[in-house]
């Protein structure tokens, strides 16, 4: 009986000690690795920290349609550099050149009526006896002239505004730049209320950043200092950037990494900072950039 007791103390110790060496294995983790890019170093003491995007030099020009419509020809694709006013894409405009036929038939219509009411206005007018033709009579023909060239002149105002609407069905570049992105291709239906643009216009010989400071240290950041990015996984190699603006308006922070602990109800006041695009590591617009902002 006593040993019975005493092996059964043993192994309720045995089994406390076992249950406490799984519990401290468990609770042990494995070291973090060390990270793949080291994150960058602020240069100085003094720096607001901020995150933030490229963009093309004066915002990046968000193309839209100005009408819902199928795509007859692309004219331009990826990368191609294109000046003001060049047509970009070009949508289908046969319903508009329909229309731009009967308006010049309508033309025509309303020029012989003039000609016939001018006629008989003439006619009447000719006439050297008052007694045969009533003022009245005379007075409703010059009306009938006077509404006739009122039907012509309308008719060819509709003819201008269907040649105004057939130009806007060629979609031009608003600037000087360089074709970003395009995500249209002959034949797909665009219309005005797309949640993305058809096409991606900017000028990348410069290249902007739009920063978001955090707006409880908004405050600190000065007009006319300048700041020094590193583009995401690129800690090494600082680029210099030369302030531009404030924005004035603080906005809601906008997700950039898109991870679930990032903070979604931050105000940030936005702060534009520009570099030349002739690195020798190439800057695509949209990259991350962590900046260093003078103090």
């Amino acid at each position: 009986m006593i040993i019975f007791k005493k092996l059964s103390f043993y192994l309720a110790v045995i089994s406390l000690v076992a249950m406490g060496l799984m519990v401290w294995r468990m609770a042990q983790s494995d070291p973090k690795p060390p990270p793949v890019v080291p994150p960058p170093v602020k240069p100085h003491d003094n720096g607001i920290g901020a995150s933030g995007i490229v963009e093309a030099i004066h915002d990046n020009t968000e193309i839209g349609a100005p009408i819902a419509g199928l795509v007859a020809h692309v004219d331009v694709k990826v990368w191609d550099r294109v000046k003001k006013g060049e047509p970009l894409f070009e949508l289908d405009d046969r319903d508009l050149r329909a229309q731009m036929l009967i308006q010049e038939a309508n033309i025509k219509v309303a020029e012989a009526q003039v000609r016939r009411a001018t006629s008989a206005y003439k006619r009447l007018k000719s006439v050297s006896d008052p007694r045969a033709v009533s003022e009245g009579e005379v007075t409703a023909r010059d009306d009938d002239v006077n509404l006739a060239e009122a039907q012509l002149d309308a008719a060819k105002a509709a003819l201008e505004a269907a040649k105004i609407e057939l130009d806007r069905m060629t979609v031009r570049s608003p600037i000087d730049g360089t074709v970003l992105q395009s995500t249209i291709n002959d034949g797909e239906f665009v219309s005005p209320q797309m949640q993305s643009p058809p096409m991606v216009v900017g000028d990348i010989d410069d290249l902007q950043v739009r920063a978001d400071v955090d707006e409880q240290i908004a405050p600190r950041v000065k007009e006319g200092k300048n700041a020094i990015g590193y583009l995401r996984g690129e800690s090494s190699h600082p680029i210099k950037l030369t302030f531009v603006r404030i924005e004035p308006y603080v906005i809601p922070k906008k997700s950039l990494t898109g991870q679930l602990n990032e903070r979604i109800d931050t105000r940030v006041l936005q702060v534009i900072f520009k570099f030349p695009n002739n690195m020798d590591r190439k800057v695509y617009v949209g990259q991350q950039m962590d900046l260093f902002i003078d103090e």
